[in-house]
């Protein structure tokens, strides 16, 4: 069980970040899916079976070839949805409509995580390679939607979201954003990488899925937690 300020998996204790003073943060960078509710829940597997479901049907493919490209494709262009796009003329908007249909229940409001947000001082900004209206479904559900000033989606980058350069380049000018005075956190760790190379202090939400932990023994990972809630509470008591 990782403490809420472990150092990355197999980083040498020499190279480990201190932990970010909250008055030297300006921005807080937050993923939405596995890091603002815990992936215990489950609740992303109805996406992923969704994505599937859609593969199959767009592609004309079995289930077990639809499975095996919706995972090439989420390693090769970081989503599914990207892959469909580039190799196979895909229109995003209604990928995204039916992928994100799915049911919240899963999921619980989260009044620690609430209150430890109402504490923490600085900016907070959501950033999602899903759709607007469904983190707003998810944010109204944690009931933490009140936190955040904006929400930078996957179609806000072009349809080119996470983790392609990009996409962060194109929130931090979006969104007056200083690399060096901002934190993202994130539950799949090559998702961190190139808010690395930006200056961006990094935290990410461990877990055990084999595309959460792709990359995450590289430098880029300053900071690593299993529980976001008590990472920022003892944030705010460093």
């Amino acid at each position: 069980m990782t403490t809420p300020f472990d150092t990355a998996p197999g980083k040498a204790a020499l190279d480990a970040r201190p932990v970010p003073k909250t008055e030297d943060v300006e921005v807080w960078l937050f993923d939405l899916d596995n890091t603002l509710y815990p992936p215990s829940s489950r609740l992303f597997d109805q996406v992923d079976r969704r994505i599937k479901a859609f593969v199959q049907d767009f592609l004309s493919l079995d289930l077990e070839a639809a499975h095996r490209l919706q995972k090439e494709y989420f390693l090769e262009f970081g989503t599914t949805m990207r892959g469909l796009m580039t190799n196979h003329g895909m229109e995003p908007e209604g990928y995204l409509d039916y992928v994100h249909d799915i049911d919240l229940s899963p999921i619980a409001p989260a009044p620690a995580l609430d209150a430890t947000l109402d504490r923490l001082p600085g900016r907070k900004l959501i950033f999602t390679n899903a759709s607007t209206p469904y983190a707003e479904r998810v944010l109204d559900r944690l009931g933490l939607r009140r936190h955040f000033e904006a929400i930078f989606d996957i179609a806000a980058a072009d349809f080119e979201g996470k983790p392609y350069p990009s996409a962060y380049d194109k929130l931090i000018a979006q969104h007056g954003i200083a690399p060096e005075s901002s934190v993202f956190i994130d539950d799949i760790a090559r998702n961190l990488e190139p808010a690395a190379a930006l200056g961006i202090t990094t935290v990410w939400v461990s877990h055990d899925d084999h595309r959460a932990r792709h990359g995450a023994e590289g430098d880029h990972v300053h900071h690593v937690t299993e529980d976001l809630s008590a990472f920022l509470a003892a944030t705010l008591e460093a």
